[in-house]
């Protein structure tokens, strides 16, 4: 007598929030591993990333999509209709927004994304993130003022950075998911290649040291990826900043910035691939790449359908 198989979900839930919320940390933070670069600069992601959580009781694709925001240029129109799109076609929906507005509630970014979510779409949980950043008696006020801004089916308060509340996060989720086998393989984390990877190891460098600088006027585009030998893998990749002052910045004095963003991607790298890794970084200067449609679909940012 066959024994009856458990049964298992499988399904998407995309993040969704407005810029530096903390969509990213709390992807990491339940896949396990870093599928999506962090920075304390907004408007970071760019592109649509799944990570994938696997539990005994089924799969979990977390889809990590750009912060909704007005867009200025080409680059973040198509992110904005990413992110607007990957909520017509998940089957859960977390915005996040944070807990550092406990006597205002939602700001004037926060109201935006609200706006978009579908109300005849898939359930929505409020996620309440940064929880450690406000008094415990202030988080009722705030749940107060927020729980009646749209019909949401729990409300979960967490904070992605410090782990908190977090330990049952993902059972809780998968809850939502349908019935059906697994949609990717068990021994994945992420559908990303290796080459986006990578790019986004860079430019989290180059965000993390130039700061308010130059940080949405920067993209890394990757220009070789050779394996050819089995111990090495060699890189080469361009930074494209807006202007020729900015490509300074990036460079430094002697080459010094440059240096350290290369020494310190390397290393990410090799901890990546599990291999020895050749690093060789150019810096261009070239105005209006953010409204380019080659560098764009090159990027991975395409217009929706």
């Amino acid at each position: 007598m066959s024994e009856t198989p458990a049964e298992t979900r499988s399904g998407f839930a995309a993040v969704v929030g407005r810029p530096n919320v903390g969509k990213s940390t709390l992807i990491n933070l339940l896949v396990g591993e870093k599928v999506a670069i962090v920075s304390d600069v907004a408007q970071t992601t760019r592109n649509r990333i799944h990570g994938f959580v696997n539990l005994p009781g089924g799969q979990m694709v977390l889809v990590d999509t750009p912060g909704i925001h007005k867009p200025l240029h080409g680059m973040n129109r198509l992110m904005v209709d990413e992110a607007s799109d990957t909520m017509r076609g998940v089957d859960l929906i977390l915005f996040m927004i944070e807990a550092v507005r406990p006597t205002s509630g939602l700001g004037p970014g926060d109201r935006f994304v609200l706006s978009e979510l579908p109300r005849d779409g898939p359930p929505v949980l409020l996620v309440i993130n940064k929880v450690d950043r406000v008094r415990k008696e202030d988080l009722l006020p705030l749940i107060d003022r927020v729980k009646d801004t749209f019909p949401f089916k729990e409300i979960l308060l967490v904070s992605a950075l410090k782990a908190q509340n977090t330990r049952d996060l993902a059972g809780k989720l998968l809850a939502y998911m349908p019935e059906g086998p697994p949609l990717f393989p068990l021994d994945q984390f992420t559908d990303q290649q290796e080459r986006f990877l990578a790019s986004e190891l860079i430019r989290e460098k180059i965000l993390h040291h130039t700061r308010q600088e130059i940080p949405h006027e920067t993209c890394v585009l990757i220009e070789v990826w050779d394996e050819s030998r089995s111990d090495l893998t060699r890189i080469e990749a361009t930074i494209l900043v807006e202007k020729e002052s900015q490509k300074k910045i990036v460079i430094g004095r002697e080459g010094s910035m440059l240096k350290t963003v290369g020494t310190e991607a390397r290393e990410d790298l090799e901890r990546m691939l599990d291999r020895k890794v050749f690093l060789k970084l150019w810096v261009r200067a070239r105005g209006g790449w953010r409204d380019d449609d080659a560098i764009l679909e090159r990027l991975g940012i395409r217009r929706a359908g």
